[in-house]
């Protein structure tokens, strides 16, 4: 059976708590439109021993034509690749479960400020407890905090604390791709550091659509995404995908694979730059919505999954989302709730999914109080509850 994978480096078992959308987590496997089930290639799982862990705008990387994609082009990985390494990062988190437990995952980033903004994959963010990433061109890292993300589409925008005169991508206009069109993806394949890999191929399809699903059976579209068969790997995710120019098209992003077992993909699925600069301006201008999350978000400290029949009928209850854990000494925790407890509603609204959920909290930022109504074997409950600080959506 083919999977798609996000393509980061991921720990096994570690997934982010709510107080944020159930998006994309560790272990997705996802759909395409036609059935075909695929899973996403995630942050690869990294060792202990592996892991380390003058402000312009978005389009200070300069966003032009798409040029220089002649369908019949050799390309020479390296010679393109080396336009755009100096501004292409390696990103390492720390990730917590609700057991204590901690993991590390690595993805790839692109620098899209000279004063450190990076682009890229929300999921390779998220969950994390500590970001750090290194400029290989630099040989030098940096903390790196969260200025605002968008778990519906893929995209975060991190700052790097202390950072100024960096080289940053150029970003192409992605509306002008055609199919055919000769690519390089880049990015810290395996999740190793050092110099990125380079690898060619060509766009193979325009506004792509797959469904990816984490492991509690929670699904969510991704679309308008641009495909290619350009090799990528576990790690990438975040990474350049660059015309002839060395321009960027688009973010990867996933990559169809036959088996768990399998590593490299040669169908991969990028995030289109247009797509991408439009949340990192949203971002920049501090305009939060349904679905872009500026800054950390409140955190209520759950696990949860979309309730289902048996679940609903055991419980006693018709509609709500399933806590399957609750991070220790969280806000939920301090609340009462506990595993099996089903919340009903946010601040009065009934919450009917996990999405819903994350929507409802997502506008909340720590230290504020929501409403949170719930049903468990004890009864049916409603408390205030301060929202904590807590790891990306």
């Amino acid at each position: 059976m083919a999977g798609i994978y996000g393509l980061a480096f991921l720990a096994a078992g570690v997934v982010a708590g709510i107080g944020l959308s159930g998006g994309v987590l560790p272990g997705l496997t996802a759909g395409s439109a036609s059935g075909v089930h695929i899973q996403p290639q995630l942050p690869r799982p990294i060792g202990p021993d592996q892991g380390t862990a003058g402000r312009g705008s978005a389009g200070s990387g300069s966003q032009g034509s798409a040029g220089g994609g002649s369908t019949s082009q050799v390309l020479n990985p390296q010679a393109v690749a080396a336009k755009v390494d100096p501004a292409v990062v390696d990103i390492n988190t720390v990730l917590t479960s609700a057991g204590g437990r901690s993991g590390a995952a690595a993805g790839t980033g692109m620098l899209v400020t000279s004063s450190g903004e990076v682009l890229t994959n929300n999921h390779v963010i998220q969950g994390a407890t500590s970001i750090r990433v290194t400029v290989p061109s630099q040989a030098r890292s940096y903390t790196a905090t969260v200025m605002g993300e968008d778990p519906t589409a893929d995209v975060a925008l991190l700052k790097l604390q202390g950072a100024s005169g960096l080289s940053t991508v150029r970003l192409a206009d992605s509306s002008t791709v055609s199919v055919g069109q000769q690519v390089v993806a880049i990015g810290n394949a395996l999740g190793q550091g050092g110099t990125p890999t380079a690898t060619q191929g060509a766009i193979t399809g325009l506004n792509q659509s797959i469904t990816v699903t984490d492991d509690n059976g929670q699904d969510r579209q991704l679309s308008g995404l641009l495909e290619s068969d350009a090799s990528i790997s576990p790690g990438d995710s975040g990474g350049p995908l660059v015309n002839a120019s060395g321009q960027v098209l688009g973010m990867v992003t996933a990559g169809s694979v036959q088996g768990r077992g399998q590593q490299a993909s040669t169908d991969g699925y990028a995030v289109p730059s247009n797509a991408a600069v439009s949340v990192i301006h949203q971002i920049e201008s501090g305009s939060a919505s349904s679905s872009v999350i500026i800054g950390v978000p409140g955190y209520l400290g759950v696990f949860v999954q979309n309730l289902d029949a048996s679940s609903a009928a055991r419980l006693g209850v018709s509609t709500g989302v399933l806590v399957t854990d609750v991070v220790q000494g969280s806000a939920a925790a301090k609340a009462g709730l506990g595993p099996d407890a089903v919340i009903t509603a946010i601040d009065g609204t009934a919450v009917k999914s996990v999405d819903a959920l994350g929507q409802a909290l997502h506008g909340h930022k720590p230290g504020q109080q929501v409403r949170v109504g719930w049903t468990d074997q004890r009864g049916s409950h409603s408390q205030r509850v301060t929202l904590d600080s807590g790891p990306p959506a």
